[in-house]
């Protein structure tokens, strides 16, 4: 099995439920954070690490999806001839590798939509990347992940500690430290109350699989909500190989709640060049304004 990896799965086929009635026709992937579609993010964290393979696991009202990753003719010619180069790189930099979309019929869970990706993968290692979660452009987390693969030679789950008020969320492990941030995985658990939490430690949304995950995913039978977990998958996978957790210590956002969307839109905004020296004095203001109500 080559160290390499080549390709990346984005799921995008959920009904963003909870940004409804916003993503009733529109794709939640698709929402703007400062001037960026979300799953852009994922996409260009990929691409810095030479990721140029893309599989979209997408459903109805998705098609927005596609159009963004498309060639636009009109808009890069008006952009050009408007002089409007740097915004002209940028749009075109969006349509330069390869991917491929696979309409997921059914909502059946996140393992369904990874197991709609198998003739594209085939015998590869690959990762997945859940666009609502936010990485900071400064954190290497996937690029740490895919070193810590290419030692190991098997699976790695992204980890990162989580208030036990939060746990319920969550794909939870139950694992032993072998070094700074590595944890052998010994069980998962998908949501689990506070109470029967192995640990404070949460799987979130950056993965790195090997093939032989897809046999696994062909023979479960749903679990929570119904759905194909592919936490589920992966603790049957334990039993076959190891299975590694590289703990996050740097800035995530879990964009798919209200609050972690608002809040990256916040910071991000904050770090954009055009935006941030402005955009601070209204925060400024704003803070001054409630301190002194």
């Amino acid at each position: 099995m080559s160290g390499m990896i080549k390709k990346a799965i984005f799921p995008a086929a959920g009904l963003g439920t909870r940004f409804l009635p916003a993503t009733k026709a529109s794709p939640k992937e698709m929402m703007p954070i400062v001037d960026k579609p979300m799953i852009q993010y994922g996409v260009e964290e990929a691409l810095a690490c030479n990721i140029q393979e893309f599989i979209i696991i997408t459903g109805k009202h998705k098609r927005s999806i596609e159009d963004h990753f498309d060639s636009t003719f009109e808009l890069e010619d008006k952009l050009r001839k408007s002089g409007k180069k740097e915004l002209l790189e940028e749009i075109n930099r969006l349509n330069k590798f390869s991917i491929a979309y696979i309409r997921q019929g059914k909502a059946l869970g996140l393992g369904h939509a990874i197991l709609c990706a198998k003739p594209f993968v085939k015998d590869e290692p690959f990762a997945v990347i859940l666009s609502d979660d936010i990485i900071g452009s400064e954190d290497t987390l996937l690029k740490d992940m895919i070193k810590l693969y290419k030692e190991v030679k098997s699976p790695v789950l992204a980890l990162q500690k989580v208030p036990r008020s939060e746990i319920h969320r969550y794909g939870v492990i139950d694992g032993l430290k072998e070094s700074k941030g590595v944890y052998k995985i010994r069980d998962l658990i998908e949501k689990p109350l506070a109470k029967d939490a192995p640990s404070d430690l949460a799987i979130i949304g950056r993965y790195i699989l090997t093939p032989d995950i897809f046999d696994i995913l062909e023979k479960l039978k749903p679990g929570k909500g119904r759905e194909i977990q592919l936490t589920d998958a992966i603790r049957k996978l334990l039993k076959k190989r190891p299975v590694y957790g590289f703990l996050f210590e740097g800035k995530r956002y879990d964009a798919g709640d209200k609050l972690g969307y608002l809040k990256a839109t916040v910071d991000l905004a904050l770090k954009n060049p055009e935006l941030s020296s402005k955009f601070r004095s209204y925060i400024l203001n704003i803070s001054k304004s409630l301190k002194e109500t």
